[in-house]
Parts: C-alpha cells; sequence; structure tokens
C-alpha cells in the first residue's frame, strides 16, 4: 500500500498526470468536505467547543491535520475559529489509506509420520513440537499471480470488477510458515487471540495506525511511560504538568469488529482489484476503531476517548441540519441582492427563484448522503467518529452526546 500510494516514483498520491485529478466528481472519489462546507464547519465548530472546555488557551498551541489532501476541510475550520487558535489534531480518512498485514488462522499441522526400523522394532522419528499441536496465524503475502488463489478482498466479487478489469499482477498467498510479523501482531491485542481457533479467520492489523494514534495521545496526555529510552520505537512525548488538546479521527469501518478481506481498490468511483493498475488506483482498508482505542489508552494515563459513533449521529448532534437551514436561508437573502452564494465551492448566485430552488436541493442532498443511515445510499453508518480528549471524568464531548454544561 505504501509503495502504490507514496512511492515517489509512479505513486497515487505523488504523482502528477495531465488531465487527471484523483479527488472530485471527475477523480476517484470525492471526500466529505468536498460534499458541503458544512462538515468542516461543524469539525471547527467542534474544535472550538473543546476550546473552551479547557479554559480557551492562547498559547503553546498546535492545530494539526493528518492527511490533509487538498486542505480543502482545514480551509473550512479556518473560516469558522477565525483568529483563534487551538490544539486540535484531526485525522479525515487519513487511517484507510495506511498499510496493513493481513494475517489466517490455520490448524495445527500434522509432519508425516517417518519410523526407522531397528532390530528391535519400529521407532518414530518425529518429535512435534508444542507450538505445532495449536492454531497459528500466518501471514498473507503480496505476490505474483497464479492461474488460482483462495484469498479474496472486498473488490474481487465486483461483477464490474470481473468483467471490465485486466487480470491482476499481483495477489493474496498464505505464508508457508510462521514469520516475525505473524507471531508478534497478533499478540498484542486479546480480540485476535480470542479469533486464533476459528479456522481460517482473517483479521487485518495497523502498526502504523496504531503508532499514530499513539503519538496523538502522548501529545494530549503526555507519556504513560517516562522510563522510555533512546532505544525506543517510538520517543516519549515531553512532559505534560497539564493534559490539554484533542484528537478528531472520522474514517470508515467497523465500529467493534476486526477488518476481515477489506482491502480495496478504488478508480472513477467504481471498487476494482487492489493488485492491478499499480499507482493508478487509490488503496484503502477499513479501520478498526477498537484498535486505536486500544492504542491511545495504552499510550497515556491522562486520556479519555470517545466512540466511536457513526458519522450521522456525530454530525446530527453538531447541528448540521440546522446549518444547513442558515444556508438555505442565506441563498434566499443572497439572490435577492444578487450577491455570491454562502457555500463557495458552488460559485455565484442568478437572481432567479427556480436556481435558488436547484441550489437548495443541491445542500439537502449533500447533508443527506452525509448523515443517511440507508444501506448503500449515504455515509452516516459507514464512517464512523472518534474523540481523544484529556482525562475529565468521563465528560462526553460535543458531537459524542455531551455539551458545553454537560
Amino acid at each position: 500500500m505504501r509503495q502504490c500510494l507514496t512511492s515517489p516514483n509512479g505513486g497515487y498520491y505523488t504523482t502528477n498526470r495531465e488531465g487527471r485529478d484523483q479527488f472530485g466528481r471527475k477523480g476517484d472519489f470525492v471526500t466529505s468536505p468536498e460534499i458541503s462546507q458544512i462538515f468542516g464547519e461543524l469539525f471547527g465548530l467542534w474544535l472550538l467547543t473543546e476550546w473552551m472546555l479547557q479554559g480557551r488557551k492562547k498559547h503553546g498551541v498546535e492545530l494539526i491535520e493528518v492527511g490533509p489532501g487538498r486542505g480543502t476541510l482545514m480551509d473550512d475550520i479556518l473560516r469558522t475559529v477565525k483568529r483563534d487558535k487551538t490544539p486540535f489534531i484531526f485525522a479525515h480518512e487519513f487511517f484507510d489509506a495506511l498499510p496493513i498485514h493481513a494475517f489466517q488462522s490455520v490448524p495445527p499441522s500434522q509432519p508425516p509420520t517417518q519410523t526407522l526400523s531397528t532390530p528391535t522394532g519400529q521407532i518414530s522419528l518425529n518429535k512435534s513440537k508444542p507450538e505445532s499441536q495449536k492454531p497459528q496465524w500466518r501471514e498473507l503475502l503480496v505476490s505474483p499471480t497464479t492461474l488460482t488463489s483462495g484469498i479474496t478482498t472486498s473488490a474481487s466479487s465486483s461483477p464490474s470488477m470481473k468483467s471490465k478489469e485486466p487480470k491482476p499482477d499481483f495477489q493474496l498467498s498464505l505464508a508457508k510458515a510462521s514469520n516475525p510479523s505473524s507471531l508478534l501482531l497478533p499478540t498484542q491485542s486479546q480480540r485476535y487471540k480470542d479469533l486464533l481457533p476459528t479456522k481460517d479467520a482473517v483479521i487485518e492489523i495497523s502498526p502504523e495506525s496504531h503508532s499514530y494514534v499513539a503519538d496523538f495521545a502522548r501529545r494530549i496526555g503526555g507519556s504513560k511511560n517516562a522510563k522510555l529510552t533512546a532505544s525506543s520505537a517510538v520517543p516519549p512525548a515531553p512532559h505534560k504538568s497539564e493534559p490539554s488538546g484533542a484528537a478528531l479521527i472520522l474514517d470508515y469501518g467497523p465500529a467493534n469488529m476486526i477488518p476481515s478481506s477489506t482491502l480495496r481498490g478504488i478508480r472513477s468511483h467504481q471498487l476494482v482489484s487492489p493488485f492491478a493498475g499499480a499507482g493508478e488506483v487509490d488503496l484503502s482498508a477499513d479501520v478498526d476503531f477498537l484498535a486505536l482505542v486500544e492504542a491511545a489508552l495504552g499510550a497515556s494515563d491522562n486520556v479519555e476517548v470517545h466512540g466511536p459513533v457513526e458519522q450521522g449521529v456525530f454530525l446530527e448532534q453538531m447541528g448540521i441540519k440546522e446549518r444547513s437551514e442558515m444556508l438555505m436561508r442565506g441563498l434566499e437573502r443572497k439572490s435577492e441582492k444578487g450577491a455570491e452564494a454562502p457555500d463557495g465551492r458552488d460559485g455565484s448566485l442568478d437572481n432567479d427563484a427556480a436556481e435558488v430552488e436547484i441550489r437548495k436541493r443541491a445542500i439537502r442532498e449533500a447533508v443527506d448522503r452525509l448523515v443517511s443511515r440507508l444501506p448503500g445510499r449515504g455515509m452516516g453508518t459507514l464512517y464512523k467518529a472518534l474523540a481523544i480528549v484529556p482525562e475529565r471524568g468521563g465528560k462526553r464531548p460535543v458531537g459524542f452526546g455531551g455539551g458545553l454544561g454537560t
């Protein structure tokens, strides 16, 4: 995934191709900030409420967005907060593009019986190791395509992919033996251990995601282990006399399950094989939100994690419908003056009642797409929101059931 997406030589996000853009209706996918300005404005509102709850600090704060794309989200946030600064980290559709490891549970292997004939009888030469009598995790590795493969991905069953896309150059193949990754990564959570006895169970683990969210937690609450040495994989965060700041993560994936076989390719708004057209196809995999929760809480004693909650619930609690009504009333007022429409995505507005209705319908459709819970129609349930805030006795952030006074 890293090579295909960010390689300096032909990477999906690092190569300019004439006449083609990754983002927008003419590209491969559309992100929530591109759908409506309201999305980013509500991020800014969430930021301000957390800043107020933490005492309106004016110095020594940071505003960070990871995976900014075109910068549309940050532009909307800054327009909302104006001159105020805030110690926030935003990650919108960032974790789904980080590399994953995939593992499959295999049953105990029984080596062929080997015997030695002696004058006193047959002697067995097999000396089974204890671990060979237990299920094992084996890694699914990217390998050149063969005629048959028993491993599938989320896009491999797509009818359009089978009929229109060229045969993939690569596939996932089960490793013939354990390797360092399969011996280490699935042992780091009880959730993975519980699935090991399930034959052919497949899990996806993103250690890079865990490292990022642990860094977020340390920036907010300080390091959990102040005795980490210089040889540690992740250096400890500077000591903080008082936890401060917050992180808001929005991405897609299950709320309480381990992702399995979700690696996908996306091109021209369609699912395609992730193993065809390397560097020309966007790659992503579902985010394991509970793994992010475990990583954050394991990195700092001074943070709380709230969520994941469905994006539709989060945006509705943040007031997306009320904000859309304001935008539509603004359209009506602006049209009387022939001025520019409030949503800068769409340019100027003609002084015409029919045009006003078209623009109002576009706002309603955008909001519906962001919050809809109907299967295959909207993003309200597919996407989830997660917040990391300083430890404060379980007081919920805005958008997660809380408010300025609760």
